[in-house]
């Protein structure tokens, strides 16, 4: 052969062999969807997730990217089953919004489990993993990361819940059996509806009080009506959330994207989730005080009331243990009291 001719076919040979590489490796890379509930604008998005996305990215070498979604796929209470069938392969939402289904995550929510959200969110990361992880409720899905609100409180127009007696026949929105439960044994009439129709229900007289973690009052722009708003330490309750991938996509990644991707999720997304509500938290109350709004602490009586009701709930979780697969609800609660305590220092 003419070594003109045999040079330009080694060379061709190698432009094939080398376009078949990057084919190849074009086609490892894997794009995600994800399904948010909330605008892009929203700082659960902006702060928390994007963040995290591009870290995913960067740490699988661009070889896994996520694609959110423009809008959801579906409402926020179908969003665990959106990743479990795999109609989207990421989703963020509230354990709340199925409350019988997810009734080994109702001890986190309880009251007074701890208003800084960063070690709740880790302490509830390390409990799932030590306690909850085989759990058949948690099945079909890879949990990428959890996180807490850190703890809801009342918030009135016009008087701050001080007594018992301040909170006798008063209509406050609620969300979730916990919630409603505190309600009721407390005196209070608790009506179902979302955070954002809080508003709506206000101006309408649908509703006498709220119940919210602080940043969602300014967040969901009801500072002009919530002037008051009573802080019961630790928190009267809290809503525990996930974020989770199908499990199918998750296990059809290589071993080394898998490690990549859970290097930032895991502990380190819960974290993040917790760092950010804390901080709105503390941006929110700045804003509040500094707009005169009125902080107080319930009286005696009243914090034994919600006391009580957090103790019969415990007992009653514990004798329930088996029946949602968790053979010791004391042992779990224990666990994460301990992991929060350390963290919170």
């Amino acid at each position: 052969m003419n070594p003109r001719i045999r040079i330009k076919t080694l060379i061709a040979g190698a432009a094939l062999a080398t376009l078949g590489l990057g084919t190849a490796a074009q086609a490892e890379t894997t794009t995600l969807t994800m399904s948010s509930w909330v605008p892009p604008t929203h700082f659960l998005v902006k702060d928390i997730l994007q963040p995290w996305m591009a870290e995913v990215e960067k740490a699988t070498e661009g070889r896994v990217k996520i694609n959110l979604l423009p809008k959801a796929v579906g409402s926020p209470p179908q969003h665990w089953e959106l990743a479990r069938k795999g109609v989207a392969d990421i989703t963020w939402g509230n354990f709340t919004y199925e409350p019988e289904r997810f009734k080994s995550m109702w001890f986190v929510e309880l009251p007074m489990m701890g208003s800084n959200c960063e070690a709740s969110s880790v302490a509830l990361w390390r409990t799932y993993n030590q306690f909850l992880a085989s759990n058949d409720a948690f099945k079909g899905v890879q949990m990428l990361g959890v996180g807490l609100l850190g703890g809801g409180q009342f918030h009135h127009p016009s008087k701050v819940i001080d007594t018992p007696d301040d909170l006798k026949g008063q209509k406050v929105r609620m969300g979730g059996p916990i919630q409603k439960r505190l309600l009721e044994e407390l005196g209070a009439i608790p009506v179902e509806g979302p955070g954002p129709k809080a508003y709506e229900l206000l101006q309408g007289g649908v509703i006498d009080a709220s119940l919210h973690p602080v940043e969602s009052v300014v967040n969901f722009r009801l500072d002009s009506l919530l002037k008051n708003h009573t802080i019961i330490p630790g928190g009267l309750y809290d809503a525990s959330f996930f974020v989770v991938m199908n499990e199918g996509k998750f296990k059809g990644m290589s071993a080394a994207d898998q490690q990549a991707v859970m290097k930032v999720s895991g502990e380190m997304l819960s974290r993040r989730w917790g760092q950010e509500f804390d901080k709105q938290d503390k941006a929110a109350q700045a804003k509040l005080r500094a707009d005169g709004h009125k902080f107080a602490e319930p009286n005696k009586t009243l914090l034994d009331n919600v006391r009580k009701v957090r103790t019969d709930m415990l007992k009653e979780l514990q004798a329930e243990g088996p029946s949602f697969g968790v053979k010791d609800v004391g042992a779990m609660v224990s666990f994460y009291e301990q992991q929060y305590k350390s963290l919170a220092k």
